[in-house]
């Protein structure tokens, strides 16, 4: 990334995507709470189904679906016990396979989670595992005996609260778990570990599906010496015992990128496929850069830096273009403002300001950042971060930490579509979290019968990355911009793009420079611009 003042361009524009998800726009659908087809209160890939031309409506390449796979649900489908089966609640895999065909007639792309860090305690390979400590699965799982007095292995500390370790009286040792104890570590420092899990990524991508979501990948291996973490320095939120420790050998090995290795290996000899890593914690940015570094590992990255920020900043923006401005042998960013494991972000940041102007607002800065754009299902329709009452909570890690943590579940209800069915068109049944009143007024039939609304803003966003090839794929410059503006180019030459926000609470003076034309607008004003307000954006081109 650079800083400079803007001049008019004159260099031809020569940056043009040569792989589809390179710019592209992604849609990500959390089934249970997308669309319920048969009355149980719970989505299921029939409703997902029902429901792909909504998705194709809003002009994205493609879908990514959380888990659907066979689980106890102790974690909502991130806990596997068959990678290569569909939970009945779900649906089964003939319901898949109708999903990846129509996806593909729509001109979408279907990407689905691996969660190779961990199964279910239910997985036949943990159940095998846990028997004794000779067998052939006897070592595919953290194993570890007890301190001389009981204690466990290690300080290590689980993401849920808690040790990272548990007893089982079976083995007579203790096994670890970076999340639930229903989530037992995988150990994939063994070959065929990593065999086995290539084995069901192969499965996935006989049956067609172009891509992969990686998740946690960085928990996907642990340090054989069980070290003690060392404490973090003093500061910051601390509602979890995890917080306090540097997570430096129950995560972060550098053995997990050789493994990436194998994975795009596998993944490139099938074409045009994709992938991409979850990464979150204290050293996401190193982990992402090493993870997608050159052309044998992943291909892309994302990670929290806007998932859990208080406030969407210019100082933010320029901390992820600078993380990722595209230098030699560098991955591809991927970026996302809200998902299922994080509030959502108008809720987050509209603070105080109009909700629906910052919905679209935001939906048009993500379409104009450099990488791939993620949209999280309700983000199309502005919906805020619903109200889920004490008694009404899933999420394990919510109920545990409550009231320090807003939890996943406000960010997971069902989405609304159709205001004046029960449960807003969502089921015939009660679902499985409440649908927030909030959300019935912003449901998809309403917003579909108004031209102003933001489901068509969102649809605008989109076909505005589509027409402009330098915001889909063309490098990103700052610029030095005034108070809280937030202003960088895209591409060059032709194709370039100068895009300038206002993430304030009050009005910018701001006027476009000689030699360019809005061809985009959100919130702005019609020329003459000498003023931008808040919650407003603007792209120009240049003129001739």
């Amino acid at each position: 990334m650079t800083v400079q003042t803007l001049t008019k361009p004159t260099a031809s524009y020569t940056d043009q995507p040569t792989e589809w998800w390179r710019g592209a726009v992604i849609y990500q659908i959390y089934p249970r709470s997308f669309a319920d087809s048969n009355g149980d209160g719970v989505g299921d890939l029939p409703g997902v189904l029902a429901n792909l031309d909504h998705v194709a409506s809003l002009g994205v390449d493609a879908v990514w679906l959380s888990p659907f796979y066979a689980s106890p649900m102790k974690d909502f489908g991130y806990d596997v016990a068959d990678y290569r089966a569909v939970d009945p609640i779900f649906g089964d895999l003939d319901d898949f396979d109708r999903i990846l065909t129509r996806a593909h007639e729509l001109g979408l792309k279907v990407i689905t989670d691996l969660v190779f860090a961990h199964t279910s305690d239910r997985h036949a390979w943990f159940q095998e595992s846990r028997r004794a400590r000779t067998g052939p699965y006897a070592d595919w799982y953290v194993w570890a005996d007890a301190k001389s007095d009981g204690s466990p292995p290690s300080n290590w500390q689980s993401v849920f609260g808690g040790p990272a370790w548990t007893w089982d009286a079976r083995r007579g040792q203790y096994y670890m778990h970076n999340f639930l104890p229903e989530q037992p570590q995988l150990n994939l420092h063994l070959p065929e570990v990593q065999d086995a899990l290539l084995d069901v990524a192969r499965f996935w991508l006989d049956r067609g599906v172009d891509g992969f979501r990686l998740d946690a990948i960085n928990f996907s291996m642990h340090d054989p010496s069980l070290a003690d973490n060392p404490p973090l320095p003093p500061g910051g939120k601390r509602s979890r015992p995890f917080d306090f420790q540097d997570k430096v050998h129950n995560q972060s090995q550098p053995g997990i990128v050789d493994f990436l290795k194998r994975i795009r290996a596998l993944t490139d000899s099938y074409e045009g496929r994709f992938t991409v890593a979850e990464v979150g914690g204290d050293h996401a940015e190193r982990e992402m850069q090493a993870f997608t570094h050159g052309d044998d590992r992943l291909n892309s990255a994302y990670g929290f830096l806007y998932l859990y920020a208080p406030a969407l900043t210019a100082k933010l923006a320029r901390e992820g273009a600078e993380i990722w401005h595209g230098r030699d042998h560098q991955g591809w960013p991927s970026w996302t403002f809200s998902n299922h494991d994080a509030p959502r972000a108008v809720s987050r940041w509209a603070a105080g300001r109009d909700r629906k102007a910052f919905a679209e607002m935001a939906l048009v800065l993500l379409m104009c950042l450099r990488g791939t754009a993620i949209v999280y299902q309700g983000e199309e329709l502005g919906l805020p971060q619903a109200e889920v009452p004490f008694d009404r909570l899933k999420d394990p890690e919510a109920i545990a930490n409550w009231p320090q943590t807003l939890g996943r579940d406000g960010a997971r209800t069902p989405l609304p579509w159709r205001a004046d069915a029960p449960f807003a068109g969502f089921s015939t049944a009660e679902p499985w979290l409440p649908v927030d009143p909030a959300h019935v007024d912003l449901a998809v039939d309403r917003q579909e019968a108004d031209s102003f609304s933001t489901l068509h803003a969102a649809r605008r966003a989109a076909a505005l990355r589509r027409r402009h090839p330098g915001l889909r794929a063309g490098d990103m410059t700052m610029l030095d911009m005034a108070g809280d503006l937030l202003g960088f180019t895209r591409g060059s030459g032709a194709e370039r793009r100068l895009c300038v926000f206002n993430l304030g609470f009050k009005p910018e003076t701001w006027s476009a420079p000689d030699g360019w034309a809005v061809v985009e607008r959100v919130n702005a004003p019609e020329d003459p611009i000498d003023a931008l307000p808040p919650l407003a954006g603007v792209i120009l081109a240049p003129v001739g």
